[in-house]
């Protein structure tokens, strides 16, 4: 997996939607959403209970905080919902996909 220092990082502008769909093509679980114009990548993961779901939180929440990149996360009984984007681009960008695909193997 690519470290999160990449070099689409430090482009001042998001991945245009075509660039993003492509990416989204290796991880068939997560939906790109459309919020007030801003584009993000989203998936649900279900767990037997709430005390799963929070742990899962908390790795994701580890994972971000190493890649210094903050997705939001709603966490409720039997479920968290992961949502990344890159708030100083203003959308997607690489790092987001990279993630992702990172929270994907913290919730196996």
């Amino acid at each position: 997996m690519a470290d999160h220092e990449t070099s689409s990082s430090q482009a001042a502008e998001p991945m245009p939607l075509e660039a993003c769909l492509k990416e989204a093509e290796a991880l068939p679980e997560w939906q790109i959403i459309d919020r007030d114009g801003i584009m993000k990548l989203t998936r649900r993961f279900t767990f037997s209970d709430f005390a799963q779901a929070l742990a899962f939180t908390q790795r994701v929440g580890d994972l971000a905080e190493q890649a210094n990149h903050h997705p939001k996360i709603t966490t409720q009984w039997g479920e968290a919902r992961v949502t990344w984007w890159s708030h100083d681009k203003g959308g997607l960008c690489h790092d987001d996909f990279t993630l992702a695909a990172r929270t994907d193997e913290v919730a196996k």
